[in-house]
């Protein structure tokens, strides 16, 4: 019991530096997705935004257990892989949004 108390310490500060940053991060995405739309489209997009969001945290779930049975080097692997694939993913969010997002006038951005 005192081993889990330990692990759960030394991982408290990480945690609540996620959740700190999710926490800052899903509010104004979830601002931007439904003032992108019009009107009469806000019920589609929220429902699309939360089904993407439900998505996404099933997918995570499922891989944890590939991360949950590693163990040493296989383990270091993997998070580094997963650190790879989130950093691509957050370049790829940040790419299409500076591309497709539109400015407050309603012009879309100029592609160069």
């Amino acid at each position: 019991m005192i081993f889990l108390v330990q692990q759960s310490l030394r991982t408290l500060p990480a945690m609540a530096l996620i959740a700190m940053g999710m926490a800052c991060a899903v509010a104004p995405l979830t601002t931007a997705v439904l003032a992108s739309v019009s009107a009469q489209h806000t019920g589609v997009a929220s429902g699309l935004n939360s089904a993407l969001a439900r998505l996404g945290g099933l997918i995570a779930t499922a891989a944890m257990s590939a991360v949950l049975a590693a163990q040493g080097a296989e383990l270091l692997a993997l998070y580094k892989m997963a650190a790879w694939v989130a950093a691509g993913a957050a370049v790829a969010a940040g790419l299409s949004a500076w591309m497709l997002l539109k400015d407050a006038t309603g012009a879309v951005k100029p592609s160069n």
